[in-house]
């Protein structure tokens, strides 16, 4: 299904570029072309098939959705949503004081908010191509795992204390929710903009992420990996998940670096640990989370999900060695 993406590589490397095979550069540009026209074609069907139908979901309608019910089906419900709902970073403190307002758990909410960025469809399918279904699978059920225990345990905490104040006094009326229009003209435009706010946001992640993938694909040794990396060094996991942190990207824009590290023999769960990390703890995210949640939460939230990840990526490790 994908070799197309492979021969377009061949062509432009060996034909077009005149590279000699064998060489560093000719691997490296070979994995960026490959990869560049790859994710981006993905991208641009995967974004506007799902925007197509999703566009009668609105956060209004999740909050909706998860709000009234007993915690054993809010919390499922909760991280699957968030899976399929990938809502931006933006909309991180509307979603959190609607579902706060609507009576759902401070742990079912951080559940959602969990999930969705470190989750989602286009990311799993890109995932899937690069590595394979199988790869993809492990990705989507830890990362559900995690949203579900992490919810789960601050809720446990009973960290309510530590959500701002003027929070618990918001209405859901005051934030601005846009009326659905279902008709196929307006979801045909609902899926093109979204094609173009959601490529249009991560497509300078998506380069520097492949650049960086190309740059490890083709000239750091495999050596290198295999005494810094490998599964019987303690250390590798928690490193992968702290070098993660500052690396502000989404799940999509992170895989072409996935890629290129498993390809060097990097253990599986390593590079999961690493890839969630980018995902659901990133800096940007954590910022505009202060608006409603104090430091403390803040800690404890981004400490769970560090211990989290670590956990995921020893026990991918271990069962996959």
């Amino acid at each position: 299904m994908f070799e197309i993406f492979t021969q377009f590589a061949d062509m432009a490397t060996f034909d077009l570029l005149g590279l000699s095979e064998g060489a560093r550069l000719t691997a490296a540009v070979h994995f960026f072309l490959e990869d560049i026209t790859k994710i981006f074609t993905l991208l641009i069907v995967i974004v506007f098939a799902i925007g197509f139908f999703r566009a009668m979901l609105s956060p209004e309608r999740v909050r909706r959705v998860v709000g009234g019910r007993s915690r054993f089906v809010s919390y499922p419900l909760a991280v699957g949503l968030g899976a399929v709902t990938p809502f931006c970073s933006c909309s991180s403190v509307p979603l959190f004081i609607g579902f706060l307002e609507a009576g759902i758990p401070l742990g079912v909410t951080m559940a959602f908010l969990i999930a969705s960025p470190m989750i989602n469809e286009v990311a799993v399918v890109v995932l899937a191509a690069a590595l394979g279904w199988k790869v993809a699978a492990l990705y989507v059920g830890a990362g559900l795992l995690v949203g579900l225990v992490g919810g789960l345990l601050i809720e446990f905490l009973k960290l309510e204390r530590w959500v701002e104040d003027y929070v618990w006094k918001i209405r859901m009326g005051n934030v601005v929710l846009q009326k659905i229009n279902t008709s196929l003209k307006a979801r045909l435009i609902y899926a093109r903009d979204q094609v173009r706010e959601i490529v249009g946001r991560i497509w300078l992640y998506v380069l520097i992420g492949v650049g960086l993938g190309a740059a490890l694909h083709g000239f750091v040794p495999q050596d290198f990996f295999a005494t810094y990396a490998a599964a019987d060094n303690p250390l590798a996991v928690p490193l992968a998940v702290i070098m993660g942190i500052p690396m502000y990207s989404n799940a999509t824009g992170v895989i072409p670096i996935v890629e290129a590290l498993m390809g060097k023999g990097v253990p599986i769960g390593t590079v999961l640990a690493l890839m969630m990390s980018v995902a659901a703890i990133s800096l940007p995210e954590m910022i505009i989370l202060r608006k409603v949640i104090k430091m403390p939460l803040i800690a404890t939230f981004t400490g769970i999900l560090f211990v989290a990840f670590v956990a995921v990526g020893y026990l991918f490790n271990a069962l996959l060695a």
